[in-house]
């Protein structure tokens, strides 16, 4: 039993990996704005924070948007004062992002286990980071205006799961495109698209109708402020089926 991000830790792809990275087609942004070159929180709150803030700010609700970061205070007996920063986060502002980024703190006890939490309180993003977050974040709209819209976002896959890889969540989808966000100061690596071949299969398993009309795979970096695409009909079918039994546990005939 393990999670899609588990699994791939798990497994040894062939030389290069399944699908290799410099196979996506590679588009800049450029919206003349320069990042901060420090962050004084964790690389995986920020990515959270603007994921999350990006849904909502997109018109997903508030508890919808941040559904892991508040299962993830159930487990540990705190849904009242997460529901609490929920309560205030309105917007872009600074107060906004800082309850978004403390809450973002309790998605490790959901996605792994309550022995990674410290506590959220602690979690003081400053202003170089709130730069940084907004910033992200409004790439992430402008990102959406161009290739949405969105048809379906903070996904998961009912009906594709299996006894090897249990959970896993998505980020979003347009009409014909699967995405996943990244904030890394890097491309993506085999591991991230391994892990968006993963979801594809797995959608097409589901029992979601909205995964039938995907024909491509995509990355978007607002950090980078650069999209990634692949056609999915250049995978080589063996790598679908390799992906499809050996990784996530589909049977075969």
């Amino acid at each position: 039993m393990a999670s899609v991000t588990q699994r791939i830790k798990q497994v040894s792809q062939p030389r290069g990996g399944y699908i290799k990275p410099k196979e996506f087609a590679v588009e800049n942004f450029n919206d003349m704005v320069e990042l901060n070159p420090e962050e004084n929180i964790h690389s995986s709150l920020v990515g959270l924070a603007v994921d999350y803030v990006t849904r909502y700010s997109m018109g997903t609700p508030l508890e919808e948007a941040f559904k892991i970061s508040l299962m993830g205070a159930i487990i540990i007996d705190e849904v009242g004062y997460a529901q609490q920063l929920l309560n205030e986060i309105t917007g872009l502002d600074d107060k906004s992002l800082i309850k978004a980024c403390k809450l973002t703190g309790y998605d490790v006890c959901f996605r792994s286990s309550p022995m990674g939490y410290r506590a959220v309180q602690d979690i003081e993003p400053d202003s170089a980071t709130l730069f940084n977050i907004r910033t992200m974040v409004n790439r992430s709209m402008a990102f959406m205006k161009e290739y949405g819209p969105v048809v379906k976002d903070g996904f998961t896959f009912e009906g594709g799961y299996t006894e090897t890889v249990t959970t896993g969540d998505g980020d979003f989808l347009t009409s014909d495109t699967l995405w996943d966000f990244k904030v890394s100061i890097k491309p993506p690596t085999n591991a991230h698209t391994l892990q968006l071949l993963m979801y594809y299969i797995m959608g097409q398993h589901s029992v979601h109708k909205e995964f039938r009309d995907i024909k491509k795979l995509g990355f978007f970096n607002p950090r980078l402020n650069q999209v990634y695409t692949l056609d999915v009909s250049t995978i080589p079918s063996w790598i679908i089926n390799d992906v499809s039994s050996k990784v996530i546990g589909y049977k075969t005939n």
